[in-house]
């Protein structure tokens, strides 16, 4: 059998900014520019057409590594969903006659980003910051540092539309279940082509990521699959998509594709039956696990916070747990009590051990009571900070090893 694609590519950690250097041929006719999310250039007989933009800091180095391969005029620019690092280039890519072509739930996410553009970007930080600052050090070395672009289409489309441009045919399919509702995959029929953007999330064969920790609307579990099956049923033999290479072969494609659909299929379902069981959504997260012939990875999204995001999609944020959570009160407001009762040294070393035991989140759940009453306790700082370790070393998950990297980081400059 076939090693499962996850196992095989490149972690998230490994995308980088664009850099400039030679654009690479992936089909015929077709040269991607690698970045935060590549960038595609299609060329035709009669002018060529970008798929992405990157980053506005990025954009110009893009422009640069598609011009060293064709510099005819751009005729169309399509963004595969409206999230920054697809769209904020586009500015660099216009010239007086070139489209803007985008699904036409396009304005809703562009609203969503301005809207919460600081929210977001702050919460991103943790994640990409690093990669952010060294690609503007790229563009810098270069020349300039183009501004992000507010995009406005010139073309939108609700499910389905047609490109015919220099003897290539572009079908453009909407795949409301991909990261945005407004997003979009780009079907080349006689190479049986697909450049899917990031309808699988940035990382192919992996459970998708339904809801992120920088704060993002919830994606719908039903609405991927639905899209997913609308991808199989095109049966491509290339699948290009918005990070590392492509990925060819239709077997490879529908096997891998079918495993991600039934894996979130499988996590759907499971969770449907354990809330109208009774169950609650923590022993959900716990007890829910993918069956062995479903090999699909956990890199950017996990099976825990998928069970998570479906129960919130489908019932709120009230669990049912406690009077207190309808109200704005939250527990670290009783911290001081609980230390005051407990000891502070006392629950630092219940923390250790539970700590001792595997029980890493219950370690630092005590230390937050510590920590919140005083925050440079050294007992609490070593045991949070020994637990944080732990859970990094096991981590596989790109949010997740960010998160607790930039949580140890926190703890050691309390010290």
């Amino acid at each position: 059998m076939p090693t499962a694609q996850h196992r095989l590519r490149p972690p998230m950690s490994q995308a980088h900014p664009a850099r400039r250097t030679s654009a690479r041929q992936v089909a015929d006719g077709i040269w991607m520019s690698e970045g935060l999310s590549n960038s595609y250039l299609v060329t035709t007989l009669d002018g060529r057409v970008v798929v992405n933009t990157g980053m506005g800091f990025e954009s110009g180095l893009h422009r640069a590594n598609f011009d060293d391969v064709d510099t005819s005029p751009t005729r169309y620019v399509i963004v595969t969903q409206g999230h920054f690092d697809h769209v904020g280039g586009v500015d660099t890519f216009l010239e007086p006659d070139t489209d803007l072509v985008a699904q036409a739930n396009f304005d809703v996410w562009r609203s969503d980003n301005e809207r919460l553009q600081a929210f977001r970007t702050d919460r991103s930080a943790f994640a990409f910051m690093t990669r952010v600052m060294d690609g503007i050090a790229e563009a810098k070395a270069n020349g300039r540092v183009p501004g992000q672009s507010r995009p406005e289409p010139t073309i939108t489309f609700e499910d389905r539309l047609e490109l015919h441009l220099g003897g290539r045919h572009l079908h453009l399919i909407a795949t409301p279940g991909g990261e945005t509702t407004d997003s979009l995959v780009i079907w080349i029929p006689e190479d049986q082509t697909l450049l899917s953007g990031n309808l699988f999330g940035p990382l192919f064969g992996h459970v998708p990521n339904l809801v992120t920790l920088r704060g993002d609307r919830y994606r719908d579990a039903l609405a991927y699959v639905a899209s997913l099956d609308a991808v199989l049923d095109l049966a491509p033999e290339r699948l290009i998509t918005g990070h590392f290479d492509p990925i060819e072969g239709a077997d490879v494609i529908a096997a891998e594709i079918t495993a991600m659909r039934d894996a979130t299929q499988f996590i759907h379902d499971r969770t449907v039956d354990g809330m109208n069981s009774g169950a609650d959504v923590h022993t959900l997260m716990r007890e829910i696990r993918l069956p062995d012939d479903l090999d699909v990875g956990e890199g950017y999204g996990t099976v825990a916070w998928n069970v998570r995001a479906i129960w919130e999609n489908y019932a709120g944020w009230f669990h049912h747990r406690s009077t207190a959570e309808l109200y704005s009160t939250p527990s670290t407001e009783v911290a001081p009590d609980v230390v005051g009762l407990a000891g502070a040294d006392a629950l630092v070393d219940a923390a250790q051990a539970r700590l001792g035991g595997g029980e890493r989140a219950a370690a630092i759940h005590l230390t937050d009571l510590v920590l919140a009453t005083e925050p440079t306790h050294a007992g609490a700082i070593a045991v949070a900070t020994e637990a944080h370790r732990q859970l990094l070393a096991a981590s596989t998950n790109f949010w997740e090893s960010a998160w607790l990297q930039r949580a140890i980081e926190r703890l050691e400059s309390t010290r």
